[in-house]
């Protein structure tokens, strides 16, 4: 899995024309692994939300993408302790941040939770299924379906991996079909999390908004004779503690 990261982000504002242009700086950190060949680092300068110039690591020098910005760069590139520290910067900053994002974050895995619902239902007799998998990361998933233990691939529609900005993820998987007696279709969910993929069944015995219609009447019910109960205890007690007086 390829990975970004930006270490610091360092906004200088050095100075406004008479038309308030900023000039700031930026240096980041990206990767792909801990190992220090696969980070690469860059420090680049903007005007204007314009970057002028930049330092690479994987070049090792400065270059320039405006006239402005090409005379900076062969100024830097002429300076033997600026490029020095330029270089040294990916093993200063980058690499122990890094290992600390992979150490705390990145090798850590959190398996996902799956649920299957049926959305629409057209009057050809087609069905589409809705399988959504929640809160998991990192983000790198697979998706699938088994018709009677057999893979679909057909008719087999997903939305892209969705960030729920909490370091989860999400994403939905839709599935069109003419539904055949007797028959079992489930979800089939592969991540770095699980040991042996994740399987969950499709029960079409009731659509679910009639299973919580059911599941809340018969709370109610329930509720109702629970309170029917206590009254009745409450009034037979209340009877056998009061004191009959005769009539004169």
């Amino acid at each position: 899995m390829t990975s970004s990261f930006t270490w610091i982000l360092l906004l200088f504002l050095t100075g406004h024309s008479a038309d308030g242009f900023p000039n700031f700086s930026l240096f980041r950190c990206e990767f792909n692994s801990s190992n220090l060949e696969d980070i690469e680092y860059t420090f680049s300068s903007f005007y204007n939300k314009q970057e002028i110039f930049r330092f690479s690591s994987s070049l090792g020098k400065f270059v320039g993408y405006t006239e402005y910005g090409m005379k900076q760069a062969e100024y830097r590139n002429n300076l033997p302790a600026e490029l020095a520290r330029r270089r040294l910067n990916k093993e200063r900053y980058c690499k122990p941040n890094i290992d600390r994002w992979y150490r705390n974050i990145l090798s850590k895995s959190v398996a996902p939770y799956v649920k299957i619902h049926s959305e629409t239902h057209d009057s050809g007799g087609r069905n589409l299924l809705v399988c959504s998998v929640y809160d998991f990361y990192p983000e790198d998933i697979q998706v699938g379906w088994l018709r009677d233990g057999q893979e679909v691939t057909q008719d087999v529609t997903s939305t892209e991996r969705m960030a729920d900005a909490d370091w989860y993820y999400q994403i939905h998987s839709h599935l069109e079909y003419t539904p055949r007696s007797g028959e079992r279709i489930s979800c089939v969910v592969h991540h770095a999390s699980l040991k042996d993929p994740l399987i969950t069944h499709w029960d079409p015995s009731l659509p679910e908004s009639e299973r919580n219609k059911i599941i809340i009447g018969a709370s109610g019910l329930t509720l109702g004779l629970v309170l029917s109960l206590a009254g009745f205890i409450y009034y037979k007690r209340e009877a056998q503690g009061r004191t009959l007086v005769p009539s004169s």
